[in-house]
């Protein structure tokens, strides 16, 4: 329903009508006009031909002419209208007809009805519906224009007053269907509803709820308000009763209040949560602000805003603050704790700038707020233990040759030592290579040719540092700021045509502001290191190299057996690499008061690159990785053509031997597996480390073979599997990713394993998606006939350690998640796990939601740990009725501190 939405219909109704006097003559036979107020007119008998004038009864008229007289009316288009049988005008009466399948097009405009029928004379316009021999109605009136549609059982219009009279209304504004028993178009702006309802249902015959009132005043995409108003749910009243309601119906975002829920807790008492006002602040950008109030004085502050420009960027803030009271003042077990959280994303469209990008995920606050939350019961994030943040900019100078730069802040935080580590920020920047022997556009080939250099700058200015001094004038004390250069010449080349050789030295000089002096005090008898601020600088360098080839090697088995062959790809290398010592860079310091026994130190221990190092490092390392590839044959008929089968991924073997070492110069050898099995749904991979010394009566490593000691070849040390195994009936991979990205920004993991996160201050996270809402709910949600929609993970982790003959199993769990559409209105997730080492339930998550229609009912429910809540939640789907809900849910009990 627009401003002027009869009138301009109707008047090109009107301007057509017109068009049919031309070929008009009078008839003596009295025609039946139709009175327009009486609401039987609903019910119209199909005209007779000796009553008005009829356009050729030889076959059914479908007849479209175009009328472009723009004087008459301001018409501006041409205006199209047809009828199934009859099209005709009345010189008597002066009215026009059009029956059975009438429609009127003019522009965007579009009305359809049984019967349209015009008054010359009144001035009157009236579309009906049509009533067969059998009493049944059709045709209804149908009038569309743009994305705003009105159904109705008959239309009565004037054109001169713009005043309008509707019986039986039924239009779709925004997520709402609004029905009316009459409805009156007073001016160009208003309606007035009498009788009416309103219901977010799809189905509008048989809403599963509705409001119903007697008055609605309407303001087509600015407003509706009713008066008394009663809620029904399947033709039943409740007792939800509102003296009045408004809605706005603007198709902009409005400003509003958030109503809160409430509840209890054991320990803070009855409260109230996500209360609060929303900001539309402009088409680019929101603002939502919502608190919680409990009746122990425990309180909560949230700000959320949402920003977004097309073709540039978008982003996403969050700010929390909680403050948390445990018992009462005076107990001995009073605490207050104040925690907060901050995260903030912004990305930027790859259109917006080709050569410079900003982007931004950020996720810092109190290491504790995730765990001692009142609000939020986001179990991937209590569960993890670290909080890491990002912000980049990157840009390239498109020179020859192409320089990089980019400044990076970071951030690292471990929850549970409560210790952080910050970037404030990190220079970066980089010449692209340089062949200084062959021209831009020629072969590299060669030893000489393949020479290249780069130029490498990176900037730190870092810190370590802890919860209770993060952005206190302590942290920034403790910032250690360097500078490090770096140019890599490297080339590589082929030698007997199989082996491939690669080469390279680095050059690096590292500048620091940041240095210690080292010395024995006499007075105190220690040894004491002072801090030194200036600059100082030192510089390294090394040499590397490797050869490495491919061997093939085929095993063939019977053509026409299973397995008709195997294919082993080994890739052997052999490194070598070359760090002289950089001794000048030591001194030395006494340990005593005499002076007799001196340490070796060098000054910029501590630094951001590390250090120079003083012994020679003189290395060459050995590896192996091995692929195995099965061809089988392949039953499908289509193809002649064998299929391959990946059975392992990759079986690598990797060690190191020091020449420059006088005792236990080889390293233990590390072996590393992987594959995917089961049309990739099995994912495994496998790891053992194994050591060639010996053991003494202490556990410490000697410099003796395991094998000359009495042992075998090899000692294994640790060993560790994994196992992930996913499967689904749904007919993919079955790899479901979590539809809370809150939980994976939070720093929880993207799958369900651990749960998914609830997030009390949005309850219309759901299990379902678009593709459900399509699916049958017969009976209140039929079962499944044959297979049952399904999916499901399983983890398995094992870790043994045997590093001092312990031969301990340090780490065996197991972990399973997964979710069933039990109907397809009804689904269930679970998540849970059991830990073999300690013999019990790891944590356990139970979902529930039952999709009805337009309702949204779940329960949430995690029975033990420390992790421990229940949550029930039934409300309307619609974000325009979404405080219209019963919320019920029991926090966890925490205390401050755990």
């Amino acid at each position: 329903m627009r401003t002027n939405l009869f009138h301009i219909v109707l008047s090109a109704i009107f301007l057509t009508i017109m068009s049919w006097n031309s070929h008009a003559q009078e008839i003596r036979t009295e025609g039946k006009e139709i009175p327009a107020e009486n609401k039987e007119t609903t019910e119209i008998a199909e005209p007779k031909p000796n009553d008005t004038l009829e356009v050729s009864l030889q076959e059914p008229v479908k007849k479209v002419e175009n009328d472009t007289n723009k004087k008459n009316g301001g018409i501006n288009d041409i205006i199209k209208r047809k009828a199934s049988k009859y099209e005709g005008y009345d010189m008597r009466t002066n009215i026009g007809t059009l029956y059975d399948n009438a429609e009127i097009e003019y522009q965007d405009m579009q009305l359809k009805a049984g019967v349209i029928k015009y008054n010359k004379v009144t001035n009157e316009v009236f579309a009906g519906r049509m009533k067969d021999s059998t009493g049944a109605y059709s045709q209804y009136p149908y009038f569309k224009q743009g994305s705003q549609v009105i159904e109705a059982d008959s239309i009565h219009f004037n054109t001169i007053t713009k005043k309008a009279r509707v019986w039986n209304t039924r239009t779709d504004q925004g997520e709402f269907w609004v029905k009316g028993e009459i409805t009156k178009k007073e001016n160009d702006s208003v309606y007035y509803i009498y009788r009416g309802s309103f219901t977010t249902s799809k189905d509008i015959e048989n809403p599963d709820y509705e409001f119903r009132t007697n008055k609605i005043k309407f303001v087509p995409n600015k407003k509706v308000v009713v008066g008394v108003t009663v809620m029904w749910i399947q033709d039943v009243p409740t007792p939800i009763i509102g003296p009045f309601f408004y809605f706005p119906m603007t198709k902009e975002a409005a400003s509003g209040f958030i109503v809160p829920t409430f509840g209890d807790n054991n320990n803070q008492g009855y409260f109230l949560q996500n209360g609060g006002y929303y900001f539309a602040i402009s088409d680019y950008m929101d603002l939502a602000v919502t608190g919680d109030y409990y009746t122990n004085g425990s309180y909560g502050l949230r700000g959320q805003s949402n920003y977004a420009k097309r073709y540039k960027y978008r982003g996403n803030v969050n700010v929390r603050f909680e403050n948390i009271v445990q018992s009462e003042r005076g107990f001995p077990d009073y605490s207050r704790a104040r925690q907060y959280n901050i995260q903030w994303s912004h990305s930027q469209d790859s259109k917006a700038n080709p050569n410079s990008r900003f982007s931004a995920s950020v996720n810092l606050g109190s290491s504790q707020y995730f765990r001692q939350s009142l609000n939020t019961v986001n179990v991937g994030s209590s569960l993890n233990n670290t909080l890491s943040s990002s912000v980049s900019y990157s840009k390239t100078f498109q020179t020859v040759p192409q320089v990089n730069l980019s400044l990076t802040a970071r951030h690292s935080q471990n929850t549970n030592t409560e210790t952080i580590t910050m970037s404030l920020p990190t220079l970066q920047a980089s010449v692209d290579r340089i062949f200084p022997f062959a021209s831009a556009d020629e072969p590299k080939k060669g030893f000489i040719k393949n020479i290249n250099l780069q130029y490498n700058l990176r900037g730190e200015n870092s810190v370590n540092t802890t919860d209770s001094l993060f952005f206190k004038p302590q942290m920034f004390k403790d910032m250690r700021t360097g500078l490090q250069h770096s140019i890599p010449i490297s080339t590589n080349f082929k030698v007997f045509k199989y082996f491939s050789v690669s080469a390279g030295t680095n050059f690096q000089e590292t500048w620091v502001l940041n240095t210690i002096n080292r010395e024995y005090n006499q007075t105190s008898g220690k040894v004491e290191t002072t801090d030194l601020k200036g600059f100082d600088a030192y510089r390294t360098y090394n040499f590397t190299s490797s050869i490495g080839t491919t061997i093939y090697g085929t095993f063939n088995f019977n053509p026409d057996g299973k397995i008709q062959a195997i294919r082993h790809v080994m890739r052997p290398s052999v490194s070598y690499s070359y760090t002289p010592s950089f001794d000048q860079y030591y001194d030395t310091y006494p340990t005593d008061a005499n002076q007799n026994y001196e340490k070796y130190y060098t000054r910029f221990e501590g630094g951001l690159f590390g250090a120079p190092g003083r012994n020679i490092s003189n290395s060459i390392g050995l590896g192996l990785n091995n692929t195995f590839e099965a061809k089988m044959r392949n039953d499908d008929e289509s193809s002649d053509e064998p299929k391959k089968v990946m059975l392992l991924n990759n079986l690598n073997f990797t060690t190191n031997y020091n020449i420059a070492a006088d005792s236990l110069a080889w390293s233990p050898l590390r072996i590393t597996g992987g594959t995917a099995l089961f049309n990739q749904k099995l994912n495994v991979n496998f790891g053992a480390s194994l050591d060639p010394y010996a053991l003494d009566n202490s556990g410490t490593r000697i410099d003796t073979y395991n094998i000359n000691n009495g042992g075998s070849l090899f000692r294994l040390t640790n060993a560790n599997l994994t196992l992930g195994y996913s499967f689904t009936s749904r007919g993919d991979s079955g790899s479901k990713k979590n539809s809370d990205n809150q939980t994976a920004r939070n720093g929880g993991r993207e799958d369900d394993l651990f749960g998914t996160g609830t997030d009390m201050s949005d309850q219309r996270q759901s299990m379902f998606n678009e593709d459900d809402e399509d699916k049958p709910d017969k009976a209140g949600g039929t079962f499944f006939n044959a297979v049952i929609p399904f999916d499901l993970r399983l983890a398995y982790s094992l870790n043994y350690n045997n590093a001092r003959r312990q031969k301990e199993i340090t780490g065996n769990s197991l972990m399973v998640s997964g979710n069933i559409d039990i109907t397809p209105k009804w689904k269930m997730g679970f998540s849970t796990g059991y830990d073999f080492v300690n013999n019990g339930i790891t944590f356990t998550q139970l979902r529930f939601e039952r999709d009805l229609s337009s309702w949204r009912m779940d329960f949430n429910w995690v029975p033990n740990g420390y992790n421990k809540y229940w949550s029930f939640f039934i409300g309307i789907k619609s974000s325009v009725l979404s405080d219209i809900k019963w919320d019920k849910r029991q926090v966890p009990d925490r205390t401050v501190g755990n």
